[in-house]
């Protein structure tokens, strides 16, 4: 078959195929917006606080106030003052946890042995309602070593052990009938200074069986206790740690305690 044959067949074939296809009809229109039909009856609107004749008044609430603790210590006359320069008055030495020594007007106690404790007691005291005061200044202190005041010590060494630590906690120990508990657990607190060298004033009112705990004139907490209603004072410090720990102990002054 010549060329100009298939040319002419090819062109006869596209004819007749495009003759069989429909013709593309146009998209139809885009709907209109159509306003919808009024609705036969309009909805009411909604007051939400509608008004009333007349002014109803609020029920004024029942407000029971509760008095406040008053935690301030009640003292009277001072019974006596120590700045610890008679040597008769105190318990002092050297012994194996340490040594307890005086000073000039204060009194030191520097623990060596690893977590060693020193403790040294007033000689022929006997309180029973009281406040004292006392300042303790740690000038070799960590972590959780432990310095502070014993009050109401029984001639069977039994007492309430009074305690800051290092690291800014305060905590109340008891020891009786050879039992010992801690009726407040070491709680940090933002009036007891941590580490040294650092100072504070620490204050125990102790009338019947009720005792509260300051720290630089923050009360911190109280406690009752019937079983300990007498007894001495003294100091102690108590390593925490294989480190030694030096306290000093000053100012001592001890008031006679009001209910």
């Amino acid at each position: 078959m010549s060329t100009a044959l298939k040319a002419w067949g090819m062109g006869i074939l596209f004819c007749l195929l495009s003759a069989c296809l429909p013709v593309s009809a146009p998209p139809p229109p885009l709907p209109s917006d159509t306003a919808l039909p009024p609705t036969s009856a309009p909805t009411p609107t909604i007051v939400w606080f509608p008004p009333t004749p007349t002014n109803t008044a609020l029920p004024t609430p029942s407000i029971t106030l509760t008095p406040t603790l008053d935690t301030r210590p009640k003292f009277g006359r001072l019974i006596f003052s120590d700045d610890f320069s008679r040597l008769d008055q105190w318990s002092i030495g050297k012994v194996p946890a340490g040594r307890i020594a005086q000073g000039k007007n204060e009194l030191t106690l520097a623990v060596t042995q690893p977590k060693g404790y020193l403790y040294s007691l007033r000689q022929g005291t006997k309180l029973d309602d009281f406040y004292v005061e006392l300042t303790a200044s740690p000038s070799i202190c960590r972590g959780a070593d432990e310095y502070g005041l014993l009050v109401r010590v029984s001639p069977n060494i039994e007492f309430f052990r009074f305690a800051l630590t290092c690291n800014g906690k305060a905590r109340l120990d008891r020891f009786l009938n050879m039992q010992a508990s801690s009726p407040q657990p070491a709680r940090p607190n933002a009036a007891v200074p941590p580490g040294a060298p650092s100072s504070s004033r620490l204050a125990v009112w102790a009338v019947g069986n009720e005792l509260r705990f300051f720290v630089n004139g923050v009360f911190l907490f109280a406690a009752r206790d019937p079983g300990l209603l007498s007894g001495t004072i003294g100091v102690f410090v108590r390593a925490g740690s294989q480190e030694p720990v030096t306290v000093n102990f000053s100012d001592l002054k001890v008031y006679e305690g009001l209910p």
